[in-house]
């Protein structure tokens, strides 16, 4: 796979060109089909570099999942390093990429084992780290005399806790790391130094109320079934409240939390933060040294719902209409590819094209089969293709062995008619699990 500088075509913004374009592309292949737009990809990158603003980004492995578009994308202006998601992952990237942080701390004692007896791994890998145990689990695989220097950063718990504000209290963020306070920072960071065997590079904060949860109103067209009512405006003005008010918290509590750090270490290799969704606030941070960034490369559905940006649909797979139990209604093959996190609609994939179609509410996104009704469905024929976009990025890689490339072309608009947008198959390549890579 092959990533430039993007061209300026924008074709998925006529989807009644788009979808039939890519439809008329794939045709002939087995079913169901991923697709990766890499016009779209070219574009998403762009948009994601430009609000970097010159920080370095750190590609997010658990949001793409494949390979060949990992080593693509490390290959644009912009880009270094991948942050991967399991240990054993992470001695494998090693072998592509010279420069692998790993995002969470481990405790696979086998993969420990597989890194510590490599040296070369060693030096280009660093673990997470956020207590002595993980220290303690290290050593107890492979003592420090018979074993290489081990690399590893800090992780930094950026959770908002905000003051009692009428019904709404309680921790903003998620439950990572329990290195929430200058005085934590320093205690952990003047161990590691004081310990044999660890050198301490790095440190990371991921401030996930602000990267991971949009704020921008849904809507019937931007969200199907989840409409914009009294309620849920008054909810996200709630949010964007709190989000500000976390933002001036994380800018204030990661500096100190690095300051002290590097006051022990006399200085840090790199500093982490953001994600896809705050890569335009994190890069204000003058404590930040690099952002990650990946699910805006596929641009998946969690992401429309943001006011900084708007990532291009890049990743997308194709069902086959395969029975008709009404005149109503049509069911295709699979669909039940449900995104992680806290169940609900926000979780299922979203079928794009035809136009107007929803699931059944007691049936949902099937194992096998998944019913369709709407106008949409109504004039489907069974061999016909329905296009869909994951909740999530990377999970979709899971569900399949390989991501068909296209390029697409053409004008965007709501007047685009039919070849005004082209599609053409450019690669296939393999996912994790095409490479037999199944780390989580």
């Amino acid at each position: 796979m092959r990533l430039s500088a993007p061209t300026g075509d924008t074709p998925w913004r006529a989807p009644s060109s788009y979808w039939p374009a890519l439809t008329s592309a794939i045709a002939g292949r087995p079913l169901p089909c991923a697709t990766l737009d890499a016009t779209a990809v070219e574009h998403n990158a762009s948009d994601l570099v430009h609000r970097a603003a010159g920080l370095p980004i750190r590609v997010a492995t658990k949001s793409v999942r494949s390979r060949p578009v990992l080593q693509a994308v490390l290959q644009l202006p912009g880009f270094a390093g991948v942050l991967a998601y399991t240990l054993a992952e992470a001695v494998w990237a090693s072998t592509w990429c010279a420069d692998v942080v790993l995002g969470y701390p481990t405790a696979d004692r086998a993969a420990l084992s597989d890194l510590l007896a490599d040296e070369r791994a060693c030096r280009h890998v660093t673990l997470m780290i956020d207590s002595i145990d993980h220290l303690d689990l290290i050593d107890s695989v492979a003592a420090p005399g018979v074993r290489p220097e081990v690399r590893v950063a800090i992780e930094l718990d950026l959770a908002y806790d905000p003051p009692r504000a009428g019904r709404i209290t309680g921790r903003i963020g998620v439950y990572r790391s329990p290195i929430s306070t200058v005085t934590a920072a320093r205690a952990l960071a003047r161990a590691v130094v004081g310990r044999a065997g660890f050198a301490l590079v790095g440190a990371m904060g991921y401030e996930a109320q602000l990267a991971g949860i949009g704020d921008a109103l849904l809507t019937a067209e931007s969200w199907p079934g989840r409409l914009a009512n009294t309620a849920t405006s008054a909810r996200t003005l709630i949010l964007r409240r709190l989000q500000s008010d976390s933002w001036f918290d994380v800018l204030a509590r990661r500096a100190a939390m690095v300051a002290a750090i590097s006051d022990i270490t006399g200085g840090l290799e790199f500093v982490n933060g953001g994600g896809t969704g705050s890569i335009h606030l994190t890069r204000q941070d003058p404590s930040v040294t690099e952002v990650a960034a990946g699910s805006g490369l596929f641009g998946p559905t969690l992401f429309d719902g943001y006011r900084a940006f708007t990532p291009a649909p890049a990743a997308a797979f194709a069902l086959p209409v395969v029975r008709r139990p009404s005149a109503e209604i049509a069911t295709v093959l699979g669909g039940g590819w449900i995104a992680s996190g806290p169940p609900g609609p926000s979780r299922v994939p979203r079928p794009v094209w035809p136009q107007q179609m929803r699931m059944i509410a007691n049936e949902g996104a099937g194992e096998v089969q998944t019913p369709l009704r709407g106008p949409g469905a109504s004039d489907l024929r069974v061999g016909d293709l329905t296009w869909w976009r994951h909740a999530k990025a990377g999970e979709l890689c899971e569900h399949i062995d390989e991501l068909v490339v296209v390029r697409t072309t053409g004008r965007a608009g709501a007047q685009a008619g039919p070849g005004d947008v082209t599609a053409e198959v450019v690669d296939t390549i393999p996912t994790y699990r095409g490479e037999g890579k199944a780390f989580l």
